[in-house]
């Protein structure tokens, strides 16, 4: 019997969605965001997929069409970022303490999470199946093991499996290293517009193949580990104007906060203070404002 997805909705219990995770590595959320954030989307991003090309190479798709740093041309995902069973998720399956010695002193520290990769991906009719991978490969890590990565894929127009609705094999991040994914275990992620798929890093999973007349879009966001380095740079992707148009949960997300126990400080400092007020960086140390954050 072929495995299959299990569907929550939004107001699901989040020890239930992160125990389906843990075990599944991947669930539906059905209408993940309202209406009114989908259609925002669209109006903010749409614009950007009609004037892209065709990725330029087999793995990224040669008739699929994508945008990147979406923090810098919408202001408009902070529900989706946030939304209460994603971040929840994340932090509950990410953030788990850790023990230190320092010096004779015995220290419990946890990590924080930050956002790794935005992107918005419009697959067209005579795509291709995208190979099954890992995105958790990007950090090296054995399997089974800690997870890194939580994903997101927000279905942004109608995903099915005649349109290249992402392929997941439900479990594969409990295999090994050795295991090679099997097509035929891949099943394809079908909900509606506004709904989402979340997985965990180390699921097998890739893009489906669209062999019907219209493209499908959907937008992939990823939290990582906050001692990891992010796979799009968000410092260089972002200008700083974009950055503090975000409340600040968002604007620690996208990395300006220090991981504990101390990456990625500045002048010692909560590196959220190179978003402050000039007087406040002059008085923590910094000789004068960056000529680009991002």
């Amino acid at each position: 019997m072929m495995a299959r997805l299990i569907r929550v909705k939004p107001d699901a219990d989040l020890e239930e969605v992160v125990e389906i995770l843990e075990r599944d590595g991947a669930v539906i959320v059905e209408d993940f965001v309202d209406e009114q954030t989908l259609a925002g989307l669209w109006a903010d991003l749409g614009p950007w997929l009609e004037t892209g090309s065709f990725s330029d190479n087999w793995y990224d798709g040669l008739r699929t069409t994508r945008v990147s740093s979406l923090f810098a041309r919408t202001t408009r995902l902070t529900p989706v970022v946030t939304q209460p069973l994603y971040l929840g998720a994340a932090r509950a399956i990410m953030q788990k303490p850790r023990t230190m010695w320092i010096g004779r002193s015995r220290q419990e520290v946890t990590p924080s999470i930050q956002i790794s990769a935005t992107q918005l991906v419009q697959i067209h009719s005579g795509q291709g199946k995208q190979p099954l991978h890992r995105d958790d490969a990007l950090h090296l890590t054995t399997h089974p093991g800690q997870t890194t990565r939580v994903q997101l894929m927000l279905a942004m127009s109608e995903f099915t499996a005649e349109n290249g609705g992402t392929l997941v094999i439900p479990g594969s991040h409990h295999w090994d290293d050795e295991r090679a994914p099997d097509p035929a275990g891949a099943i394809p992620t079908v909900m509606a517009p506004g709904s989402g798929l979340i997985w965990l890093g180390g699921v097998y999973h890739g893009g489906g193949r669209n062999t019907s007349g219209s493209p499908r879009t959907g937008m992939t966001i990823a939290f990582d580990l906050g001692n990891l380095r992010q796979e799009e740079n968000q410092y260089l992707a972002i200008p700083k104007e974009s950055v503090l148009a975000y409340p600040e949960e968002v604007r620690r997300l996208l990395g300006y906060d220090r991981c504990p126990p101390g990456l990625g400080w500045v002048e010692m400092n909560d590196p959220g203070i190179v978003l402050r007020p000039e007087e406040d960086r002059i008085a923590a140390g910094l000789p004068e404002e960056p000529a680009h954050i991002g």
